[in-house]
């Protein structure tokens, strides 16, 4: 009985330094989720009519995610302090839940990508012919904004790059074509994604398998007594 219960000692000071170790990991996941939704490069385009849907779907479903990370991190040290099968019952599926979803938001960004580049690349060329035709009042800031956020100038016409409002601090033959700067910028943010939803998801199975043998523990060790 004495290994059991230093068993279940060990397993419980494991969970807990697990569940720990999750909310603080869901924490930063909703930080970095936050960040790329209005810090990134891609966050003026959520502030018009017209945004790349599928890319900052794919970022509120990583906030989400970490939100609930941290909440079932908070509840899981609860269960095994208690030692109630209830509590970590819950907690496996909770974690199961988040494994799916993150599962899901990897995937999806990887598979998602081109769409979500096309969406983004889409937005841009319709404020690109907007201005041509009318390059005066809010036309001319929601471009010039979008030049800012990318760091670019134009669609990679050199003739035309003198007539767009671009950043004082790019030369213009040397700017960057917008277009590419979208698919580059998506490319790279949507990759991160994928790696963090992949590896939160690698995480949540340990999670998964010390609640269940913890479980089991304290049931085992309750039928003793």
């Amino acid at each position: 009985m004495g290994v059991g219960y230093g068993g279940m000692r060990c397993i419980k000071i494991l969970l807990f330094i697990f569940n720990l170790t999750f909310w603080l990991a869901g924490l930063a996941v909703i930080a970095f989720g936050l960040w790329l939704r209005f810090g990134g490069p891609m966050a003026e385009f959520a502030t018009d009519k017209k945004s790349p849907e599928l890319f900052f779907m794919g970022l509120y479903v990583l906030v989400g995610a970490g939100a609930i990370m941290s909440a079932v991190g908070f509840f899981g040290c609860c269960g095994a302090a208690r030692e109630s099968q209830c509590l970590i019952g819950t907690f496996f599926a909770c974690l199961l839940v988040i494994f799916a979803g993150e599962v899901t938001a990897g995937v999806f960004a990887f598979i998602g990508k081109k769409v979500a580049i096309q969406e983004a690349q889409k937005i841009y060329e319709d404020a690109y012919e907007d201005y041509m035709k009318n390059p005066v009042g809010k036309v001319n800031s929601t471009i010039y904004r979008y030049h800012m956020a990318l760091q670019c100038c134009g669609k990679g016409n050199v003739e035309q790059q003198t007539g767009l409002p671009c950043p004082e601090n790019i030369q213009l033959p040397k700017a960057s074509n917008c277009l590419v700067e979208i698919q580059n910028v998506i490319d790279t943010q949507l990759r991160l994604v994928g790696i963090v939803g992949i590896a939160i998801a690698s995480i949540t199975i340990f999670g998964m398998i010390f609640s269940m043998v913890l479980c089991c523990t304290i049931r085992n060790m309750r039928e003793m007594i």
